[in-house]
């Protein structure tokens, strides 16, 4: 059996009892930082042999996780907070178990990108999760092709592009598109500022900007005749 295990985001309560349950009873936990986990595991009492996961080791690990798994090893696979497999390992892990017949349980539990759509006040029946945007080669053509997503969107950025990012949507989808920006989610400095993606540019531009985001934007109108549905400028389409 592999099981894929949550793991809290921020606040160690939010772990569940069937998932400790299952981390104390797995042969083997594969986690994608060993020092990150290490303190987690430590404080729920779980004492078991753990393996670094991540994407600079999974291609090569698979075939050996895959023969321990036929022989009847119970995998844990966590990732450094959250579930695995969304903008984390397990993806590959998951599908090869499933070529070869291996069941495949999936805790529910702790994701970020949840309650920070749930907070944002914009429309959660229906919603994109795009994670983190490519860095540098395909992000350009990754935001034209969201421009009439009609859908709420999600990503995920990191503290140092945070600003840089929010700009860039601002001159993507319009400075009076809607959107919410969550950080430290169930941490201590837990905030959720609302706005127009101008507003909340300017917001982190001179705030601060530590910690982990999430980025809502709602979703194109096409009724709508405001700037909020302004394409971007010929002169960005040209961009590569």
């Amino acid at each position: 059996m592999l099981y894929l295990v949550p793991t809290p985001i921020g606040n160690l309560e939010d772990i569940t009892y069937r998932a400790v349950r299952i981390l104390k009873e797995a042969d083997i936990i594969l986690a994608e930082d060993t020092r990150t986990s290490g303190p987690l595991l430590k404080h729920f009492g779980i004492d078991k042999r753990v393996f670094a996961h991540h994407q600079h080791n999974e291609h090569k690990a698979l075939n050996e996780l895959i023969r321990l798994l036929k022989e009847g090893q119970t995998i844990a696979l966590i990732s450094d907070a959250g579930t695995p497999a969304i903008s984390d390992p397990g993806y590959l892990l998951v599908r090869e178990a499933i070529k070869n017949d291996i069941e495949v349980n999936c805790l529910p539990g702790a994701t970020a990108f949840v309650p920070a759509l749930v907070n944002s006040g914009l429309p959660t029946d229906r919603f994109a999760f795009e994670g983190f945007l490519p860095v540098k080669k395909g992000r350009q053509t990754r935001l034209k092709s969201l421009l009439q997503e009609e859908r709420t969107l999600i990503f995920y950025e990191s503290p140092h592009r945070i600003v840089k990012t929010l700009k860039e949507f601002s001159d993507f989808f319009g400075e009076d598109r809607q959107a919410s920006v969550s950080r430290e989610i169930t941490k201590i400095y837990e905030e959720t500022i609302r706005g127009t993606l101008k507003e909340v540019h300017h917001h982190f531009e001179n705030n601060i900007t530590k910690g982990e985001f999430v980025i809502c934007v709602h979703g194109y109108i096409p009724s709508a005749d405001s700037n909020q549905n302004k394409y971007i400028s010929r002169e960005l389409l040209s961009k590569k």
